[in-house]
């Protein structure tokens, strides 16, 4: 073992009281699993679902130690199945990388290689991971509000969580294409930064839910996406006209709701789920390469903040005492 090559990783561990702790290790690797592509990290970023790995969660990641991180960006060091060639720039985004494979939060992972998808030319390792699993969610429920009718003359598209990483990629995403976009927050302290991705009105998270208990409300918005879930999600759908739609990804506020069928028997309005982490290959590679270029945004470099892996342990916290604004 100590002939292995060895690189360094964010490494949680679970003690004897059952506390989670997080500490960057000098790892070998021996400690990977046994898989056909070995890839070179150069570029990760930050998910919720990573904070909630290194929190501990059990739903989430069932053996420790472990190395979070559900996205990657890096050269192939080999690949025994030939997918690959040796030296090729590849992304790597959902499965179970990160949750119990040592994910992209290591500077070197093993992967089976069907997991993997050519980088597109016209981005960068760094601006694929700008986007990350949050940009490719964001991409996803614009492309399914479309295949659904929406287009930007419907009206505006309200977007919850609009400080996280899908719902300011979506804001800046919807805005590059030609949408009016009203952006939901429980931050009001970030409403210029909203305003400077590309929302034309900023309001706080808490007045989506003022319609109370009543079955259904006034037609507020042409479409929606939900990042947060709970109530919110609930009451998005009540007030979304007719014929609108809202996509559901994320479940910050809470994974249940509760609502009568009104706005659907009523207004025909859709609730649409959006999977990041399982949907097939082919659709995987051909929303990518939206991201890469219709839906490519430009200063792309400014709505990320470029971290070290040394300071990934702090910024994780950060998620989950919800002090988090856009992509790291």
């Amino acid at each position: 073992m100590s002939n292995q090559p060895t690189f360094n990783a964010l490494v949680v561990e679970e003690d004897a009281n059952g506390n989670f702790n997080k500490s960057i290790q000098e790892r070998s690797l021996t400690d990977l699993p046994e898989n056909d592509l070995l890839i070179e990290v150069h570029y990760s970023s930050l998910n919720y679902k990573d904070a909630m790995s290194a929190s501990g969660n059990k739903r989430i990641t069932k053996h420790y130690p472990h190395t979070p991180g559900i996205d990657a960006a890096g050269v192939v060091i080999s690949d025994k199945s030939g997918t690959f060639e040796e030296g090729q720039e590849v992304v790597v985004f959902g499965y179970d990388l990160g949750m119990d494979t040592a994910g992209g939060l290591g500077q070197m992972i093993s992967i089976p290689a069907d997991w993997a998808i050519e980088c597109p030319e016209s981005l960068t390792l760094k601006e694929a991971m700008i986007y990350g699993t949050g940009g490719l969610t964001a991409a996803l429920s614009i492309q399914k509000l479309e295949k659904m009718g929406a287009k930007p003359s419907d009206g505006p598209v309200a977007v919850t969580g609009a400080t996280g990483g899908v719902g300011s990629i979506s804001i800046a995403i919807l805005k590059h294409l030609g949408y009016e976009v009203i952006a939901f927050s429980g931050k009001p302290e970030q409403s210029e930064h909203l305003k400077a991705l590309g929302a034309s009105e900023v309001r706080h998270r808490d007045t989506i839910n003022e319609i109370g208990q009543k079955p259904i409300g006034r037609e507020l918005w042409a479409n929606a996406i939900d990042t947060i879930g709970g109530d919110y999600l609930a009451n998005l759908l009540k007030q979304t006209k007719a014929g609108g739609a809202v996509t559901s990804c994320g479940l910050a506020a809470s994974p249940e709701f509760s609502m009568t069928v009104m706005p659907f028997i009523t207004r025909a309005v859709s609730l649409l789920g959006i999977d990041s982490v399982y949907i097939p290959l082919e659709d995987k590679k051909a929303i990518w390469q939206r991201v890469a270029t219709d839906m490519k945004l430009p200063n792309l470099e400014s709505y990320g903040e470029e971290i070290t892996l040394a300071q990934t342990p702090e910024y994780l916290d950060r998620f989950i005492a919800s002090k988090t604004v856009g992509r790291y």
